[in-house]
């Protein structure tokens, strides 16, 4: 081919109508699980979870697609999340941090509003003696129902309105997405900050989602999930070609600010049963 005429396949090219018709369609599915209030904030919070990190790929121009909407009309959430395609490899650590860090931060920082609000609107009802499945309840919404509503008796419960519960879902698909393994967001962290050594962490994390199964068998379907991903792509992650030169401080202080947002967001039992009656 005469490289006078070759030009370069162009980047950010997507079919939006595939991307319109997924987000119509976890409209309808979200509304028909929990009404307009929850559709709208579930939206609001993937939406700019994914739309940071394709912003930030926009900025260093590495070629992504636009957020996929997952509609399942069949969950008690109606949706499984959203995604970007990358594709191309990022080349450098700094970028890679910061295309991997965007997104959580951006989706947290509507969802912590939006649970606050959400708690205001909640309500107390006493808790009745009858089996029922029952929320787990990560260290930020435990702190904005007690700001709410104080120490509840063993005797009560909080019923969440349809914001706070979208707010839920937005604090455990941040956690989810930050755990440090493999290409999820929190392993592109622990990868452009500990390099090569970020091997270990995640093959001890995926010791601790077994464990947690056992506790828990909400955290079954996602355990088998990266585990499969693993299997597919590999423990190791992709190297960078700056592999051995090291964070700068910043981007080391927003990597702790990263976990700290991990903490806040993450229930070691996201869905359970509780016995009352026995």
């Amino acid at each position: 081919m005469d490289p006078a005429v070759w030009q370069p396949p162009q980047k950010f090219q997507d079919r939006r109508w595939l991307h319109a018709l997924l987000f119509v369609l976890t409209i309808g599915s979200t509304v028909l699980v929990g009404g307009w209030a929850y559709s709208a904030t579930i939206l609001a919070i993937l939406g700019c979870h994914e739309l940071g990190h394709y912003v930030a790929c926009r900025y260093y121009d590495v070629d992504a697609s636009l957020p996929f909407f997952l509609p399942v009309p069949i969950t008690l959430t109606g949706t499984l999340g959203a995604f970007i395609r990358i594709r191309e490899p990022i080349p450098y650590k700094r970028w890679l941090f910061d295309i991997g860090i965007a997104g959580p931060i951006a989706g947290f920082l509507v969802a912590v509003p939006a649970l606050f609000i959400g708690i205001s609107l909640s309500h107390v009802t006493p808790l009745h003696a009858e089996d029922g499945l029952f929320l787990g309840e990560p260290l930020l919404l435990k702190l904005a129902s007690w700001i709410f509503w104080g120490s509840l008796p063993d005797t009560q419960t909080l019923v969440l309105h349809p914001v706070a519960f979208a707010a839920w879902f937005g604090l455990l698909a941040t956690a989810l997405n930050l755990f440090p393994v493999g290409q999820l967001d929190g392993g592109h962290i622990s990868y452009a900050v500990l390099g090569k050594r970020s091997t270990y962490v995640t093959v001890a994390m995926i010791g601790v989602a077994i464990v947690l199964s056992y506790r828990s068998a909400s955290w079954i379907v996602w355990t088998i999930v990266v585990t499969a991903m693993l299997f597919a792509f590999g423990v190791r992650h992709p190297p960078v070609l700056d592999e051995d030169v090291p964070l700068d401080t910043t981007r080391k202080v927003l990597a702790v600010v990263a976990a700290v947002i991990f903490a806040l967001c993450f229930t070691p039992a996201p869905i359970q049963e509780l016995f009352t009656g026995r």
